[in-house]
């Protein structure tokens, strides 16, 4: 059983108007099997949070601690931290031109097997996977995500989700710009690689619409870089009918 464990984790980032604290002394634990969901108003340090464990530069870690199974993640570089197990599902996926789809996948998969998987046994993997996302087979000879639309590029997401098998999944508002059948073809992608691997699943969105296909064990509210509030899934339905006001002061903007 894999165990991710986020201790009082303090981030602060750079910006025009100096060092700006983000994350507050979040704590967190995520096992194998498990889905949490992390939602709050925007700017509280959701995708702060995302980004801090998958080791992006930008974020700089001033207290606190990430470990997996014991081993200190922040003492690893980005592609250490993937080959450990850990995945991360962009809100923004980006483009990365001169490289195919099966070419990346493959290059990806691998560097965290250390060794390449058969041509003809993963061949059959990324075309079941694909046909099992609705992607055009085509789009394996495409460069990754140019000229993808946006539930294309969370497809593909998922697809690198379902083939790399990580232990621990973090999936940034991969609900964000999905059409209704988009959302619950990349919703019952998710629920496969739980099934399949015993995933542990960090999702990180706003809306309640895409836990009614990723059913939480446990949901977190989380309001200027801390974890104000914990429960079951019923507090996500508080929070679809409620929002976040009584969260906030009262004279705070909306999306503070």
């Amino acid at each position: 059983m894999a165990v991710l464990e986020i201790r009082d984790l303090f981030v602060t980032v750079e910006t025009d108007g100096g060092t700006t604290p983000i994350l507050n002394g979040v704590n967190l634990t995520i096992r194998s099997g498990e889905t949490h969901a992390i939602m709050g108003p925007n700017g509280s340090g959701k995708s702060t949070l995302a980004s801090t464990i998958a080791g992006h530069p930008k974020y700089d870690v001033t207290g606190g601690s990430i470990t997996l199974d014991g081993e200190d993640v922040l003492a690893m570089s980005v592609d250490e931290r993937a080959r450990a197990g850990l995945f991360l599902a962009m809100q923004y996926p980006v483009e990365i031109p001169g490289v195919t789809v099966t070419n990346f996948l493959r290059t990806a998969k691998t560097a965290i097997d250390g060794e390449a998987p058969a041509i003809r046994t993963w061949a059959k993997e990324v075309s079941g996977g694909m046909k099992n996302l609705r992607m055009d087979p085509k789009f394996a000879q495409r460069n990754v995500n140019e000229g993808f639309s946006g539930g294309e590029k969370k497809r593909h997401e998922i697809l690198q989700l379902e083939l790399l098998k990580p232990q621990i999944a973090i999936l940034d508002e991969t609900d964000s710009g999905l059409d209704v059948d988009a959302l619950k073809v990349v919703s019952e992608g998710v629920n496969r690689a739980k099934e399949n691997t015993g995933l542990g699943v960090l999702l990180i969105t706003h809306y309640t619409r895409i836990l009614r296909y990723i059913k939480p064990e446990f949901v977190h509210v989380m309001v200027e870089g801390k974890i104000a509030e914990e429960g079951g899934a019923e507090l996500a339905e508080r929070l679809e009918n409620e929002g976040y006001a009584a969260y906030l002061p009262a004279d705070a903007p909306l999306e503070a």
